[in-house]
């Protein structure tokens, strides 16, 4: 294994090497990269949906070379080297987890979520006391992350101090508010107001235990198969048919998925 990650980061040193380096490597920056960093980890999660083992293996090593190359811009720049970011994530892994690499005793996987997160809020307590800032609990929540999958996590840090609703009626009540807002809204608010329809089904999702960006995806996929099954029945005809027509070859590819066609 060793092995393997030695040799990935020598690839790395000599794709960055100024003497003889792939010149297009050399141009990149953290900020450049990280996109593809981000790409490579939905890469990740879309082999684990399909259940595509051959895929993942891949899919992996891409994502671990983008670690790689983080790691060797920062090692260039004086700011730490790949074996730092291992040692510090495996110190992370072992300071939450004393239940397996201490004496503590953790009940089950619940009482272990909770410690988890306990630690988790001293760990962001200790970073703002450091910038002389007081703590937040929606800290470190990171901007990049996609929009839906941000408003779940800012609702569950809330929930967590008891800024929640009951149950799901509250979140329903408040789509159709929302709702009934964006209808009513002039044009100049109307993007606004589709935001906070958006959060709120969000919040939603979230106390019927649906993960939106999942059910987002599934969505996108269905919607995917479904025209696919449209352009191969419409053929040439497909940027000449109505609406009407195109509609009646819609609910047939329901049809046709329904029945497993």
């Amino acid at each position: 294994m060793a092995d393997g990650v030695g040799r990935l980061l020598e690839v790395m040193r000599r794709l960055r090497d100024p003497e003889g380096g792939c010149p297009w490597d050399l141009e990149q920056t953290f900020a450049s990269i990280a996109p593809y960093t981000i790409e490579e980890a939905y890469e990740v999660a879309d082999a684990v949906a399909r259940g595509d083992m051959a895929d993942l293996k891949a899919e992996l090593g891409d994502l671990l070379l983008q670690v790689a190359y983080h790691a060797r811009m920062a090692e260039e720049a004086g700011h730490f080297a790949f074996d730092e970011v291992a040692h510090g994530i495996a110190d992370k892994m072992i300071a939450r987890h004393p239940h397996v690499f201490g004496a503590a005793e953790i009940a089950g996987a619940e009482a272990q979520r909770h410690a988890w997160e306990a630690t988790k809020a001293e760990e962001r307590a200790a970073r703002a006391a450091a910038r002389g800032e007081p703590p937040s609990v929606l800290d470190d929540l990171p901007l990049a992350l996609p929009a839906l999958t941000r408003a779940d996590k800012l609702q569950r840090r809330a929930a967590r101090v008891g800024f929640d609703w009951p149950d799901a009626e509250g979140p329903r009540a408040k789509v159709l508010e929302e709702l009934a807002e964006l209808d009513a809204a002039p044009p100049e608010s109307e993007a606004e107001e589709l935001g906070d329809l958006l959060f709120a089904v969000v919040n939603l999702a979230r106390k019927r235990g649906i993960d939106p960006e999942a059910a987002l995806r599934a969505a996108n996929a269905k919607f995917e198969r479904r025209f696919e099954a449209i352009e191969r029945a419409a053929g040439d005809r497909l940027g000449t048919l109505g609406l009407d027509a195109l509609d009646a070859l819609w609910d047939q590819a329901k049809r046709d998925e329904a029945k497993g066609g």
